[in-house]
């Protein structure tokens, strides 16, 4: 017997870490997770099948959701290392809504069950604690108050809660962001400020078809691929998508044209962490971002935006990959680096002027 095939028995359906516990059937609801998703057939063959999230209302200015846009009345539970996360920080940045919207940053050690322990998801830690429930201890614990039944797996960020109904508006980070671009401009400080326009909108679509599998779950695909079959797979496909990224960033400022859009916000948390993290960790290893001219400029010029370099944490980042993750890294030892320089000049701007 391969040692391939006595390891692929070992490990459950959908590769490591499938949003805790094997559950990869499809949602009713479309997201990403779905309209990308790995087939069953290769999700049994090892696989990694993210789980569909699992809360998708929507806050609107004109409040007919339900969820009217209001000053101070929601609240993001985020972690720095997050990449779907970031996202909101990005936006959230990007759109001058931090007097608006409050946020908590959770703990970065994920304690995946063992021994008959519960899987709670991101912990609150001292230095930030939930403000609106002192004594919760775990994100689980603010899922359970959106649905008492909800299960110890899928525990993710980022959330959007409602303070005043407290409950979870949506946990599904691209239509989080596109709430965040559209539905508080009455409070934003940079209200005219459109990542999302009618015009490029179809655009967004095909490149969040490409960035999405390949790369944004591309490098969990490999990381968390559970054989070398399914590893392979991904890695060629996520190298293949950074090749295609490269050459479009050649030709213009930005993957949709020269307009900064909501598919940069999706693409670059991913960008940030690569070199850092999922190069080493997540075996993704051919090159290296700052391999590609384009895309590493390109990563730099959104990084020295105005707020966005306070939205991540390299530090935060990596131990929470490196420690938390011990099927990949049962040690818990921390890379000390490497150190990425986002603040390098960069021409992208004399380029397209």
């Amino acid at each position: 017997m391969s040692t391939e095939s006595s390891f692929s028995k070992a490990v459950p359906e959908g590769g490591l870490y499938c949003g805790v516990d094997a559950n990869t059937g499809p949602s009713k609801f479309n997201a990403d997770q779905d309209k990308f998703a790995v087939s069953e057939e290769a999700a049994r063959k090892g696989a990694f099948k993210r789980p569909a999230t699992a809360f998708h209302h929507r806050v609107t200015a004109d409040g007919s959701s339900g969820f009217p846009a209001e000053a101070n009345r929601y609240h993001l539970y985020v972690a720095w290392a997050c990449p779907w996360a970031h996202r909101a920080l990005l936006v959230r940045a990007l759109k001058g809504l931090e007097d608006v919207i409050s946020v908590t940053m959770l703990g970065w050690f994920l304690d995946f069950p063992s021994n008959g322990r519960p899987y709670r998801g991101w912990p609150f830690t001292k230095e930030d604690p939930d403000p609106l429930h002192p004594e919760f201890t775990h994100l689980h614990d603010v899922y359970l108050l959106a649905d008492s039944n909800y299960p110890n797996k899928s525990i993710s960020v980022p959330v959007l809660f409602d303070k005043k109904r407290q409950t979870i508006v949506n946990n599904e980070s691209a239509e989080i962001i596109d709430m965040l671009n559209s539905e508080f401009n009455a409070f934003a400080k940079n209200p005219t400020l459109d990542l999302n326009p009618e015009h490029l909108k179809e655009q967004q679509e095909k490149i969040n078809a490409l960035v999405y599998p390949c790369i944004n779950d591309g490098v969990y695909r490999c990381g968390f691929a559970a054989t070398q079959n399914a590893y392979d797979n991904a890695v060629v496909k996520l190298f293949d998508a950074l090749d295609d990224i490269e050459v479009i960033l050649e030709k213009q400022k930005y993957v949709c044209g020269d307009q900064l859009t909501l598919a940069d916000i999706r693409l670059v948390t991913t960008l940030l962490r690569f070199d850092i993290v999922y190069h080493t960790h997540f075996k993704c290893n051919k090159k290296r971002i700052k391999d590609y001219p384009n895309i590493f400029g390109y990563t730099c010029d959104i990084f020295q935006l105005p707020g966005i370099s306070a939205t991540f944490n390299p530090t935060e980042t990596r131990k929470h990959y490196f420690g938390s993750h011990l099927k990949i890294n049962p040690t818990g030892i921390v890379a000390a680096g490497p150190r990425i320089e986002f603040t390098l000049p960069h021409d992208r701007a004399e380029r397209w002027h």
